[in-house]
């Protein structure tokens, strides 16, 4: 569809149209990832419509993963993200879950040390006095693809040595003798700070699904406290329920 003739076309809003035409332009290759918009205003122009209509198709783009904006530079068209799904019901790591959809699990660390715990991580680990725990902070990828911000607190007697930690902290610790029986996960919607929104490569201001996870040894010892960040746009969890009669 021509700007120019956006006016006249059928198909709803104007801001509607508008978003349609970029669609079209995009899946037929005629915008490639990587381009430019051009400047809303260079848009209204050619459409003969407001840039509050032009603001408003491009931020339903942006939102829907189309359209990406770098902050002084513009609106560009975004690679596809493709969209994971992960059941509630099993309990497996990050990696395992990734081999399992033939994609390969990579971590870039932030962080992998041993510290002095927050009141928060005695608490939840059940540590005593001058007890440390081993804490590792690391941004989960799939085929290279920015997936989670996870962070993880285990105490040192079961991880003395974070930088030991390549890929998978279950297989590392499974090699070992240790390995968790079940979980207790709370997920909820938060909005990502400008930080985690920068190491996941998403708009400032973005939508996250926040995964908080205590893992248990078969002895009902806690092992780990977790707390995964994952991007909204590219992971679903889900979900099987059966009627109880």
């Amino acid at each position: 569809m021509r700007l120019d003739q956006l006016q006249v076309a059928a198909g709803g809003p104007l801001y509607v149209k508008l978003k349609q035409a970029i669609e079209d332009a995009i899946k037929t290759e005629i915008l490639k990832n990587g381009d430019a918009l051009p400047a809303e205003r260079d848009i209204a122009q050619s459409a003969g419509i407001s840039r509050v209509t032009v603001r408003k198709a491009i931020d339903d783009l942006v939102q829907d993963g189309l359209l990406v904006r770098r902050r002084g530079s513009g609106t560009f068209v975004s690679k596809p993200v493709p969209r994971l799904q992960q059941p509630l019901s099993r309990l497996t790591s990050f990696s395992e879950d990734m081999r399992r959809r033939g994609m390969v699990a990579g971590s870039r660390w932030i962080d992998r040390k041993l510290y002095f715990p927050t009141a928060e991580e005695t608490m939840m680990l059940g540590l005593s006095g001058g007890a440390r725990v081993a804490r590792l902070v690391r941004l989960r990828l799939a085929d290279g693809m920015p997936i989670a911000l996870e962070r993880t607190s285990l105490p040192q007697d079961i991880l003395d040595e974070p930088e030991a930690i390549v890929e998978s902290l279950y297989e590392t610790l499974e090699a070992r003798g240790i390995r968790p029986v079940r979980a207790n996960q709370r997920i909820s919607a938060v909005t990502l700070a400008d930080d985690e929104s920068a190491l996941l490569g998403v708009p400032p201001g973005s939508a996250a699904l926040s995964v908080q996870r205590v893992a248990y040894l078969e002895t009902g010892r806690v092992m780990e406290v977790s707390r995964a960040l994952y991007r909204s746009d590219a992971y679903d969890l889900t979900a099987e329920l059966s009627l109880q009669t």
